[in-house]
């Protein structure tokens, strides 16, 4: 099948209790690696590209890259999308260039000017077949081009996000309620250490959830920064020279917990690129004779294929929904 909207794709979600995976990609190997999952699991899925990935790749190679996966993969229903578009002219670009869904990521802005900007994207993109995802509530931390301080960061007010949705028309909102951008989501001072002297983050505001999902019944609501930062990936790096001290992330089982709820996309990135690079460092320590970038990726891209699965089925339970 084409490339679709994730219209379906979330409609299906909310009703079934469970969250599309959104996962960013940069490279071959990563899209590979994902879909491939995708496909043997029969899962729906979301492509998604940051500015700093158009900007890495090229704009052109990453959308042929995913037409590529389409053709391998037309069992499965595949959304293109951009992540964190940052003004009217770059979400224009995407759609422009067959994108199915764009973000607009105007959150930082005064509440007006966010409707403002985010009502002009949608009237291009729905006039165009694309639908929009837009955000109320800043994350903390550190994507591309997106870096918020936590003093800076603010959790979704719920009495907002009515008058949102409705003056600007957007098809699904990105909601802060704890989770923060990057592999090192939090300070070791937020946090506690469990028996295991594992450090622990606060938990999500499920309260926040919950009252945005009263207020906005049926509309399918989106998780940034939820990468879980998996420790055995950050022990594989640091133990192969690496530095990667109190790297922590979301827990699994909170992000389960969104998913069976109102929230439709969780967006996951710093786990594949922790899993690529894990494996590559061990690779040249184990081979320091080899140079073949066949031979090191090729790891790398099962690594991240395995775990997308175990995403598919522990974490977003989207497997066999396709």
């Amino acid at each position: 099948m084409p490339l679709v909207t994730t219209t379906e794709m979330f409609k299906k979600a909310y009703d079934g209790g469970y969250a599309i995976g959104a996962f960013n990609v940069n490279n071959m190997e990563i899209i590979q690696g994902i879909t491939e999952a995708c496909r043997e699991e029969k899962s729906p899925v979301i492509l998604q590209v940051s500015k700093g990935a158009r900007a890495y790749a090229n704009r052109t190679y990453l959308v042929k890259l995913v037409e590529a996966a389409v053709i391998e993969c037309p069992e499965i229903p595949i959304s293109l999308h951009l992540d964190h578009g940052d003004s009217f002219e770059t979400c224009k670009s995407c759609i422009d260039d067959g994108f199915t869904s764009v973000m607009i990521d105007a959150s930082s802005k005064p509440f007006a000017e966010n409707i403002e900007i985010t009502k002009k994207v949608v009237e291009y993109a729905h006039d165009h077949g694309v639908v929009v995802e837009a955000e109320l509530g800043t994350l903390a931390g550190v994507e591309d081009d997106v870096k918020v301080s936590a003093e800076d960061s603010s959790y979704t007010r719920p009495e907002e996000v009515e008058e949102f949705v409705s003056k600007t028309g957007c098809d699904s909102l990105a909601i802060a309620i704890g989770t923060s951008h990057g592999a090192y989501k939090f300070t070791a001072a937020q946090c506690t250490r469990n028996e295991k002297g594992i450090l622990v983050p606060p938990p999500l505001r499920f309260d926040v959830l919950e009252e945005v999902s009263k207020r906005l019944p049926g509309f399918p609501i989106v998780l940034h920064g939820s990468s879980s930062v998996p420790q055995d990936y950050v022990k594989m790096i640091n133990t192969h020279g690496g530095k990667m001290p109190d790297a922590v992330g979301i827990p699994e089982e909170q992000l389960r917990k969104a998913a069976t709820l109102s929230v439709c996309k969780i967006n996951i990135d710093s786990d594949l690129r922790l899993a690529m690079t894990g494996t590559i460092r061990q690779f040249f320590v184990d081979h320091p004779e080899k140079f073949d970038p066949r031979e090191y990726l090729k790891p790398a891209r099962a690594n991240i294929k395995e775990l997308v699965r175990h995403k598919l089925i522990d974490v977003l339970g989207c497997a066999g929904k396709a």
